[in-house]
């Protein structure tokens, strides 16, 4: 009898959203008139757990850059309204990705639905059973990346796309393969059995490796990156004590308040801005179950921290935070979460005939050089690996320009794409032509590399 009631007790709460959603239909309204420097993006639609981070994510996968924001979701409802530009500070003037935001994505039923807990892919989904994803978590260290490569070559695995981020001694990595023949997904469970074996003992049984077919998934492989360096204890619980973070970087500023009159956590959050750090933060809120109210979001204060956070959050349970210790581990997983992402290091593009092995033989030139992968995105499109890696050396120290004149003479023929260092607004501030002798690469890292973009072909 008690099963029957939460049944029919179920169709109502189903019943009544349904009804919610035909009274208050959902609206998005894109608006290029009302703010002189930015494209004014206006979401309302019912609540549902997720729903802020899902709308988040798909502006960020259209590489818009989210300067300000106002979020507003008691009740059963929620307004948000988003100030976004593109990646060059103009104003969102695409059709197509209008009509995205508009149809496909922020009006339509599948951005209720809660993030998945498998991993998912990124950029273009692949049809289904078309490539086998791998997740892989464990203590970082210099040639990790390598070594990883190395074995799924050996087993004739072909990396289409991956995501590595490391942080505080940790690894995280989510690939995409496909079988070498084939080009599907590898069926074989003695073989996938084989894949994770291996993959456990690179990573020295410190770490786990996990393997699931893809198959109608969702995107987003960064979200499923932030949840797999939280469960893998790379959430910030033994961050450094100090003002410092990576790199002599001053550390994000976290404060968390009580609200008592209204029963929220009061969450701010003030440090130097850069892409997608909205989207990161909420990652961290939402995997320790936080739900968002209210909220501001100011990236255009001009000052050195020039990105300001304000949250009310709650617990999914109702409760604001209790205890030191769940203020504590809030406020240093917020931190991990922005400095994670931070583009440390020296960065490196290299564009090449996509083959299988190709990204092992890569990996092996910057570990026998003793470079050390901070941060990599790798993918294939037409043919073409285009892969981009953050760089330092074995000591967490910049790369001189004897190290890459090394590399660049080991690589072969390649495109190397020698960008900025790391902490700047990801624009090109200048290109250096094509030719010339190697020794000019490494000259020019030598001396100040600040705004540069140097392009080399190496054959």
């Amino acid at each position: 009898m008690m099963r029957c009631v939460e049944m029919v007790a179920e169709e109502d709460d189903d019943e009544y959203a349904k009804l919610v959603r035909r009274m208050n239909p959902p609206r998005v309204v894109i608006d290029n008139d009302s703010c002189d420097n930015a494209t004014v993006i206006r979401v309302d639609r019912v609540k549902k757990h997720g729903i802020l981070l899902e709308a988040v994510q798909v502006l960020v996968d259209l590489n818009l850059v989210i300067t300000k924001a106002y979020i507003s979701s008691d009740g059963n409802w929620f307004m948000h309204v988003f100030n976004v530009t593109d990646q060059d500070g103009c104003k969102l003037q695409n059709k197509e990705a209008i009509d995205h935001i508009q149809k496909q994505c922020l009006e339509s039923e599948d951005c209720l639905a809660s993030p998945a807990a498998t991993w998912p892919t990124y950029g273009a989904a692949p049809a289904e059973d078309q490539s086998t994803c791998i997740e892989l978590t464990g203590t970082d260290r210099p040639g990790l990346l390598s070594e990883v490569c190395a074995v799924l070559a050996s087993l004739s695995c072909n990396i289409v796309k991956a995501e590595v981020w490391t942080h505080e001694r940790r690894a995280a990595a989510v690939f995409q393969i496909t079988d070498e023949i084939t080009g599907l997904a590898i069926r074989d469970a003695g073989r996938l059995s084989r894949v994770q074996d291996l993959l456990r003992t690179v990573m020295h049984g410190d770490g786990r490796a996990s393997s699931t077919r893809a198959g109608g998934v969702p995107v987003g492989a960064e979200r499923r990156l932030h949840k797999l360096m939280l469960e893998d204890g790379a959430g910030g619980e033994e961050a450094v004590a100090g003002e410092d973070g990576r790199c002599g970087r001053a550390r994000p500023k976290v404060v968390v308040m009580d609200c008592t009159e209204r029963q929220y956590t009061v969450v701010i959050l003030r440090c130097r801005d850069r892409p997608k750090l909205l989207f990161d933060t909420l990652c961290a809120l939402s995997d320790l179950h936080y739900v968002v109210f209210h909220g501001t979001v100011d990236a255009e204060r001009g000052s050195k921290e020039d990105a300001y956070q304000e949250y009310y959050v709650r617990h999914v349970d109702g409760r604001p935070v209790r205890s030191d210790a769940e203020r504590l581990r809030l406020v240093r997983c917020l931190e991990a979460a922005v400095e994670r992402r931070a583009s440390d290091g020296l960065e490196l593009e290299v564009r090449t005939e996509d083959r299988v092995g190709v990204l092992s033989e890569i990996t092996r030139v910057f570990r026998e050089n003793s470079l050390s992968i901070i941060r990599a995105a790798i993918a294939t499109r037409d043919g073409t690996a285009e892969d981009t890696f953050y760089v330092s050396d074995a000591y967490g120290n910049p790369v001189d320009g004897r190290t890459m004149d090394a590399v660049g003479d080991q690589l072969g023929d390649v495109v190397l794409r020698v960008k900025k260092r790391g902490g700047g607004s990801g624009h090109d501030a200048k290109t250096v032509a094509e030719g010339g002798a190697v020794s000019v690469l490494g000259s020019l890292i030598k001396g100040s590399f600040q705004g540069l973009r140097l392009i080399r072909s190496y054959s």
